[in-house]
C-alpha cells in the first residue's frame, strides 16, 4: 500500500522541478538577447505557432519574424562593431504548472540598452505573460506578451565611451 503523503511529496516535487526548468528557460531566453545569439533565442519558442506580442516591436503567430528581426538588430555592425547592447533582467516570476506539459509565467523585465546609431540610452519596465508548453521533452514559450510599463530614453552623454566584450554565438 502506498502512502498517500508519498505521492503527494513527489506530486510536489515534480511540479518544482518543472517550474525551475522553466524558470531556466527564460533566463536562457534573456541570455540569448544579450549575447547576441539568434540561435539559442529562437530554441526558446516552440517549433510552430508561438504566440509573440512585443508591442512596438510587433506581434506574430510564429517565432521566426521575431528571431529574424532580433538578428537583424543584435548583430547589426558598423565599421566591424556592433551598434546595440542591450542589458535584460527578470524578475518576480509567478509560474503555475497548468496540466501535463502545461504552464503559464508572468515575469517583471528591467531592461537597459544603449544604441550607438542614436547615440542614447533607454531604460525600461514591463510585465511578461507567457505560456509553456513541453515539446520533445524540454520547455518551451508558446506564447510570450510583452507590456511596457514606463520607458525614458536619453541621450548619451558627450565622450561617453562603450567597449564591448566577447559575446557567446556571435559570428563575425
Amino acid at each position: 500500500m502506498t502512502d498517500t503523503r508519498d505521492t503527494d511529496l513527489a506530486t510536489r516535487i515534480e511540479t518544482l522541478e518543472q517550474i525551475e526548468a522553466i524558470k531556466a528557460l527564460k533566463h536562457r531566453y534573456w541570455r540569448a538577447c544579450d549575447a547576441k545569439d539568434p540561435t539559442t533565442f529562437r530554441a526558446c519558442f516552440v517549433r510552430r505557432g508561438a504566440s509573440i506580442d512585443y508591442g512596438r516591436l510587433g506581434a506574430f503567430e510564429d517565432a521566426d519574424p521575431m528571431a529574424e528581426i532580433f538578428t537583424r538588430v543584435a548583430l547589426h555592425t558598423v565599421d566591424g562593431r556592433h551598434v546595440v547592447y542591450d542589458m535584460h533582467h527578470g524578475m518576480h516570476p509567478e509560474i503555475t504548472v497548468t496540466g501535463p506539459g502545461t504552464a503559464t509565467g508572468r515575469w517583471t523585465l528591467r531592461f537597459r540598452q544603449v544604441n550607438l546609431l542614436d547615440n542614447t540610452e533607454k531604460l525600461m519596465t514591463g510585465e511578461y505573460d507567457d505560456e509553456y508548453v513541453l515539446e520533445d521533452g524540454a520547455w518551451r514559450m508558446s506564447k510570450c506578451h510583452f507590456t511596457e510599463t514606463w520607458a525614458m530614453i536619453r541621450p548619451l552623454p558627450e565622450g561617453t565611451t562603450v567597449t564591448s566584450g566577447a559575446f557567446v554565438g556571435v559570428t563575425r
